[in-house]
């Protein structure tokens, strides 16, 4: 996805991407943290020395002892790991009810991540991701991610499960910036969440949160989600701006989150709590707090990702195009992981050389630009029947072997 992942939004409405409180928190996660030993403190010491607070982060490499073992494109199908929380919302006749159920899916995604300041790898031009969900009653769910663009770096991404009558379709922006003692990394890009069943709500509509990594001059680095996102549906009228709060030096709680849901221009319900522990939703109408999510009780109950084996994939799927990277990195070989990374970049820019030789750009297999926004090449099934689920396997998967 881009640069380090942290979340939350500043109490003060700063500008986006502006630093807060560059001194690392004392009461942070143990899984949010990590202790450089002296051989990677100096990889990082040599790369700081090289960067100036406000450059573009886009074109530079990092170590890879700070990179997560998967693609961005892949990290993605977090936000599709709990789809219990938004499946059946399309039957729900209170508008306020079936806006919180999208924000239920939305916020139960941040929770997952792996131990310490790890940021997944950046997708080459032209990889892509795909895999399948089979859900206990029967139902599936099929998801497909592109990298469409290189510079500036786009992922496109598509899930949908016809049976239950929902579509998800977005597109991730990532800028990130050297601060100082922080990365950040500005999260452009949006969600477009669409109930099959209620096509008259068009799309909820979700932004998300920035990114920091703080104290990397020092031997701890933490993550930390901030600033404001926003959900809104124009149709219903419904708006959410949902503050991942930052902790500051001497006050506040390590992944906070506060928000109000308004119905026009008035309040109907308060969201608080923190994203790695819980959630809750406050009624303004009837004054009775609800759980969003409850992380301890049901952060174990993932929906298992259903991906053919390395062998079967096309030589660009994220996992194929990736092994030598990721085996490298789980056996903590960090030489063959340096050489594993830097072939696949160097075949890009390869690729992209030739294509600038022909004359010719990128073409995306999956996604087209449209209104400004990414969308997949395909007339979306509105229908919850087994032709929909067989023209989107058909689609994802052509002539290849789909999971079983």
């Amino acid at each position: 996805m881009m640069g380090f992942l942290t979340s939350a939004v500043g109490a003060s409405k700063r500008p986006r991407g502006v630093s807060v409180g560059e001194g690392i928190p004392e009461d942070t996660e143990p899984d949010d943290t990590s202790i450089l030993d002296e051989d990677e403190g100096s990889i990082i010491s040599s790369l700081i020395a090289q960067l100036r607070v406000g450059m573009d982060l886009s074109r530079v490499t990092f170590p890879t002892f700070v990179l997560e073992p998967r693609s961005m494109l892949e990290r993605i199908t977090d936000f599709m790991a709990h789809p219990d929380l938004i499946f059946g919302a399309e039957k729900v006749n209170d508008p306020e009810e079936r806006f919180i159920r999208v924000l239920q899916y939305y916020l139960a995604g941040w929770h997952i991540k792996p131990k310490g300041v790890k940021k997944p790898y950046n997708p080459v031009l032209g990889e892509f991701f795909r895999c399948k969900y089979q859900y206990p009653d029967g139902t599936q769910g099929f998801y497909i991610a592109e990298q469409v663009s290189h510079h500036p770096p786009i992922s496109a991404f598509f899930y949908i499960s016809p049976m239950n009558k929902l579509c998800i379709v977005g597109e991730l922006r990532p800028k990130s910036r050297f601060l100082g003692n922080s990365v950040s990394t500005v999260m452009e890009g949006e969600n477009r969440v669409y109930l099959l069943g209620r096509p008259d709500d068009g799309p909820y509509v979700i932004s998300m949160p920035n990114m920091y990594a703080r104290g990397i001059l020092f031997g701890k680095m933490v993550i930390e989600l901030g600033d404001t996102c926003t959900a809104r549906c124009d149709k219903l009228g419904m708006t959410a701006e949902i503050e991942f709060k930052t902790k500051g030096f001497f006050s506040g709680v390590y992944n906070a989150i506060g928000g109000r849901v308004r119905y026009g221009q008035t309040d109907i319900g308060e969201i608080g709590g923190r994203w790695s522990h819980v959630m809750e939703y406050k009624s303004t109408r009837t004054n009775q707090k609800r759980v969003l999510f409850d992380v301890g009780k049901e952060g174990d109950k993932l929906a298992s990702k259903i991906v053919v084996s390395e062998d079967q994939q096309e030589s660009n799927e994220s996992r194929r195009l990736w092994k030598s990277l990721t085996e490298a990195i789980v056996n903590k070989d960090m030489d063959g992981a340096t050489t594993s990374k830097t072939a696949v970049e160097e075949a890009q820019r390869e690729n992209r050389r030739k294509l600038e030789e022909k004359g010719e750009k990128h073409a995306s297999r999956f996604f087209e630009e449209r209104n400004g926004g990414w969308v997949p090449q395909l007339e979306i099934p509105t229908q919850p029947t087994q032709e929909a689920v067989d023209i989107v396997e058909k689609w994802i998967w052509g002539t290849s072997t789909p999971p079983s």
